[in-house]
Formats: C-alpha cells, structure tokens, sequence
C-alpha cells in the first residue's frame, strides 16, 4: 500500500472513530430525552392514582372492592372520547397491587403487568419507586410502580412503541450520516494526501535521477522550503557534498599515486634494460646496479604500501583491543634508533598508557611519525619523544615547517620544496593523522620554540594511564 493510501485510509479511520463516537453519544443522549419525557409522564399518571387509591373515597371498586370509575385516573369517562390503544396508549394501563403483592385491574382494564420482587416490596412498604421496561404479549412497555401507603401501590405501564421508532429513525439517520461522512473524509483525505505528497513525489524523482547518474556526483537537491522537506533535502546535499569529497579524494588518490609509481617503475626498466648488457659491466658496476634495484623495489614496495594504507580511510577497523601505546612507541623508537645508528639520538619520556584502537595501525603512525623526524634530523642531533595524557608528541631539531606549508603537512602526496630532493614518497603524515583520525584522535603540526619540527598525535580520549607501572624512558 503506498503513502498516499495510508494516509487516505489513516484520516477515513479517524474520522470513522469520531463519527462512530458522536453518533453513539447522540444516539445516547436521544434515547436518555425521550426515556426522561415517558419516565416523567408515567409519574404524572402514577401520582394522583395513588393519591387517590390513599385516601379511599367510597364509590369505587379498586383497593378493597371500592369501584373505581375511568375518570378517577385521569381518563375522561364515556365512550367515543378517544381510544387508549393497547395496554392504554400514551394515556397508560393501570394496576394495583394490595399490600400482600396481589394484583387488582380497574374495571375498565384487561391483562395484568408482570409484579416483581420490588414491586411487591414497594407495595407492601406503601412507599418508593420503581421504573423498568417489560415486554407483554410483545408490546415493549415502561412500567412504573409508586407507593400508595397502606392500601399498596399503583403500576402504570406506557407503551414504548413510538419512542423505539424514533430511535430507530435517529439511529438509521446517524448510521446514514456515518457513512457519508467516512466516504467524505476518505475522498478529502485521498486530495490532501495527493496534495500533501506532492512535494514528497518531486523530492523522490530527484533523488532517483541522481541515483541514476553516480558518474555526476555534482548534482544537488533544490531547497526551496523551509518545512522538514526543505531540511531533509539540505541534509541530502550535505550527504552528496561528502560523497562528492570523497571521489574527488579517490580519483586524486589514484592520480597522485600513478604519479608516483612512474619515477621508481621508470627506474627499474632503465636499470633491467642495463642489466641485458650485464657481461659488459664490471663486478662493481654489476653490484652497485643490483643495489639500486634492491633500493627502487624497497622503494616502491613501500609506496604501495602506503597506498594501500591510506585507502583503508579512516574508518576503524573491526580489530580493536586495549592496546599498551607506551609499548609501541618504545618499540618504534628502538626501530628507528637501529636504523638511524649513529645520525640521530632519540631520548624519550614515556607514560604507560592503554588506549583503544587497532596495534597494526597505530604502530605504523608511530613508525612513520619518528622516520619523519628522523629523515629531518641535522646528523647527531636529538629527537625528543614525549607520551604524556595519552598525547604523543615528536620534535627534530631540523629546519622545521615552512610558515606556508604547515597547512598542507598533512596532505596525501605534499612534499615541500626541501623535500623533493630526500627519498619518499610524502604520504608518511597523511598515514598519521588518517591513523589518528580512524581512532577518534586528531593530529596537528607546528614549529617547535627554538626551531624544529613538532608534531603532536591523538589517537583517542579513552587512554588509561598506568600509574603503578613507573615510568618508562630511553634514549
């Protein structure tokens, strides 16, 4: 079932409910008048017979075998003056009850009323009230039965005919207007849904022709209301703007990284076209071309890896554990001193800290963080490697940052005019703060007071500090 639909049958459902609950308190509340109207003329009819049965005037034969003449309850006597109809009409039929329950007609009646028990409790106390609804022979009546102290009591039934034809009148009448009003409400409700869909509608092909064109990630949603539409649509531009983002990322991505490829690929095909004239070169020759061979492979397998890294992106992977940062940083800096040997010194203050994230990642940030400084170490000079409130911070004593470079040190592939004449790639920051960021952290870089390069890392706020495990440090 579409929206449309639903909404058309939801508003018919409603005004179905409303319709239904209104026609029964209508239906209710005629039922209660016209019942009050018989109700309250049965006590008028009531009243004066049991007056008039209390104080026993001589001459008739009611209670007691005094005759009671027609007139006496409010009949005019003699015939041709109007039929009362079965069981009286709207005039009503009579009957006493003596105080031991017994019944008695007036001579003009015929057919007894049913007596209950609080008809015969009231007739026997010669006071109270009682009013229900009795079916004789199949005539629906109301019955009224009043106290009439020591000579027992009266009941007077009025036929209930007319009233349950008016009912029912009033209750096809409602059933009527229900129906109409159901059909009413479902066409009003399917044109407001037509109307109020519309937007909806328009909005939907949109957003279908630009699922239809992923090859154009530049296309937009128009906003033109301020209404939750309006919002949904700038919402889904915003949503297009990262998409967006994230291909040209890609596409430059791949540019930037067969860009790259093509100066160590170059490489290795000049040095194996040489390598054909190998019984030409001398031993040494030979030995220094397998070298630079080794060096270009070395070269781009770490290219590629780097590639592949900054691929994963920055979301987090599924392999997260509490991981000991201080143990990867003492570990990495072991790594770099080994490789560094006697061109640079690392002295580091470390604070045992857990953090969460994935080991693999982080070490490599790490790794690539302390070559970065160590790649711009003047020969001899100190790195200074801090972890401290689960912040890792690295500062070379080198030339630093370019004021107009600082911007962009973490860009994929930015390498500084200084840098383009030193071996890499420039993907080693990138990798950090993508690590960085992949584990809710950030990274930032600045010059150092004094001079040199300093870069500080975050990888997330859930670092946990290990204070009863001293302090760890080397140099």
């Amino acid at each position: 079932m579409t929206l449309r639909r639903r909404i058309a049958g939801t508003a018919g459902l409603a005004v179905a409910v409303v319709v239904l609950v209104v026609a029964i308190g209508v239906y209710v509340a005629v039922r209660s008048q016209l019942r009050s109207e018989v109700d309250n003329a049965l006590r008028d009819r009531a009243r004066p017979v049991a007056v008039f049965a209390q104080r026993g005037e001589p001459g008739g034969r009611g209670f007691g075998g005094r005759p009671i003449s027609g007139d006496r309850f409010g009949r005019p006597p003699g015939p041709g003056q109007g039929d009362p109809g079965r069981f009286g009409g709207a005039q009503g039929y009579v009957q006493f009850l003596t105080p031991d329950g017994s019944a008695q007609l007036p001579p003009d009646e015929a057919g007894a009323l049913p007596v209950s028990d609080r008809d015969r409790a009231i007739a026997q106390a010669g006071g109270g009230e009682s009013l229900r609804d009795v079916h004789v022979d199949g005539a629906h009546l109301r019955l009224i039965t009043v106290g009439a102290g020591t000579s027992g009591a009266v009941q007077v039934a009025r036929p209930l005919n007319e009233t349950d034809r008016v009912l029912h009148r009033v209750l096809w009448i409602l059933v009527a207007i229900g129906i109409a009003g159901v059909a009413l409400a479902a066409l009003l409700g399917e044109a407001v849904a037509r109307s109020a869909l519309a937007p909806v509608r328009r909005f939907t092909d949109r957003t279908e022709t630009i699922a239809a064109t992923p090859g154009d990630p530049s296309q937009r949603m128009d906003v033109e209301r301020d209404d939750e539409l309006g919002r949904l649509a700038a919402s889904f531009n915003t949503t297009l703007d990262a998409l967006e983002r994230s291909v040209e990322a890609q596409r430059q991505l791949v540019a930037d990284a067969s860009h790259e490829l093509r100066t160590p690929i170059a490489s290795l095909r000049a040095n194996i076209q040489v390598l054909e004239d190998a019984d030409r070169l001398t031993a040494g020759d030979r030995e220094a071309l397998r070298a630079d061979i080794v060096a270009e492979l070395d070269e781009l397998t770490a290219l590629v890896a780097d590639v592949v890294e900054l691929a994963r992106g920055a979301k987090r992977g599924e392999a997260v554990d509490e991981v000991r940062l201080d143990l990867i940083v003492t570990a990495q800096i072991d790594r770099a001193q080994r490789r560094a040997g006697d061109a640079a010194t690392f002295q580091a203050q470390i604070e045992p800290t857990v953090v969460s994230g994935e080991a693999e990642r982080i070490s490599r940030a790490v790794s690539n963080l302390l070559d970065n400084a160590r790649r711009w170490s003047p020969p001899g000079a100190l790195v200074e490697v801090e972890l401290r409130d689960g912040t890792l911070s690295v500062r070379d004593h080198g030339p630093g940052f370019e004021p107009a470079d600082l911007p962009r040190v973490f860009e994929r592939f930015f390498r500084s005019d200084r840098a383009r004449a030193l071996p890499g790639s420039g993907l080693g920051l990138a990798i950090v703060r993508q690590a960085a960021e992949a584990h809710g952290g950030s990274a930032d870089a600045s010059n150092a007071p004094g001079g040199g390069a300093l870069v500080r890392v975050r990888f997330n706020d859930s670092y946990e500090p290990l204070r009863d495990a001293g302090q760890a440090g080397g140099s």
